[in-house]
């Protein structure tokens, strides 16, 4: 089979396509012939050597896929050779096959998009434990976006509209703030034009935001956090700006407000009983089309360091899929 390899540190433009065996179905695991994989900027981290988890090299990146089961282990039960199924890897994604442990699966209906199947699980997982279970937002409470075009930024949007909050979307662009908009964000901030303070305490009447929600970290996170209402809640969620921000703590005691971590990843790996409760949840509203996954591109498994460098570049709306030849066969069919 074929797969994109890194050896980092690196680039996206030097990961290379390499032919590669075919991974072993082994006991308690399912063999999925891969036919879309999402990347995200762990993915981005991991090429550079700059992510926490550190698989060993050469590896490939790509941490949630959908396709069809080409096998099953001993021990596996409710998944069998023909199905679809979106996993959750972690790494291994970008290849034309992967093996994962069955309880990192989950089965689609049989006409299920599986591009906007492998987009979905993360950005939607992320922001569903933040929302939810780390920042118990409430009906009625001002949430603020942080890079609210973005992949986990559209879910949290998304899913703030579901729980019946006010969301204030703040984004780079117009173009990103219009698709905001569409995801039912009642206030947008173009925060490379206008005083992303300033704006937030007028957009809440001197309030300030119940929530914010930051994916974006560098330089955006203190104003947004002077700009939360006291008792506020403030979710670290990732920091695609590129840079940790050192926050004056002092800003918490003045807002009495909470600075939350937000891990998903580990989450699901910590407490599998009440991420699989998640997961049931957010499945059941994606095949109910309460959820509208936003996939703004595709590439094909060769060039998936341009979908990478499009990722990092900040050039991406919604989520980016790398599809494989199986995915374009099923299609011709």
């Amino acid at each position: 089979m074929q797969a994109i390899r890194c050896r980092p540190p690196t680039t996206p433009e030097e990961l290379t396509l390499d032919d590669v065996p075919a991974p072993a179905v082994g006991p308690g695991e399912v063999g999925i012939e891969v036919h879309a994989c999402a990347v995200g900027f762990p993915d981005s981290l991991m090429v550079q050597d700059r992510y926490q988890f550190k698989p060993p090299p050469p590896f490939s990146p790509g941490g949630e896929v959908a396709g069809i089961v080409t096998a099953v282990g001993d021990g596996v039960s409710g998944f069998a050779a023909g199905d679809r199924v979106l996993a959750w890897p972690g790494v291994g994604g970008l290849a034309e096959q992967v093996t994962v442990r069955v309880e990192q699966c989950a089965a689609l209906p049989a006409d299920a998009d599986l591009v906007v199947a492998a987009s979905f699980l993360t950005a939607y997982g992320t922001s569903h434990y933040a929302l939810h279970d780390r920042a118990h937002l409430r009906v009625g409470e001002s949430l603020l976006v942080l890079g609210a075009s973005g992949g986990v930024g559209l879910a949290a949007v998304e899913l703030g509209v579901l729980a019946g909050a006010r969301v204030i979307a703040a984004a780079s662009s117009e173009l990103k703030l219009e698709l905001c908009r569409r995801y039912g964000a009642s206030a947008t901030i173009n925060y490379e034009t206008e005083d992303l303070k300033e704006r937030v305490r007028a957009l809440t009447d001197g309030h300030g935001a119940d929530v914010v929600y930051d994916a974006v970290g560098g330089h955006y996170a203190e104003p947004a956090l002077r700009a939360i209402a006291w008792d506020g809640r403030f979710l670290v969620v990732g920091f695609a700006a590129g840079v940790i921000p050192k926050i004056p703590l002092n800003l918490a005691l003045l807002k009495s407000c909470s600075i939350v971590g937000v891990f998903w990843g580990a989450f699901v790996g910590r407490d599998r009983a009440a991420a699989s409760r998640h997961i049931d949840e957010l499945m059941s509203l994606l095949r109910s089309g309460t959820l509208r996954p936003h996939v703004s591109a595709t590439y094909p498994l060769a060039e998936a360091g341009a979908a990478i460098r499009a990722l990092t570049d900040r050039r991406v709306t919604g989520r980016v899929v790398v599809t494989t030849d199986a995915l374009r066969a099923r299609v011709a069919r």
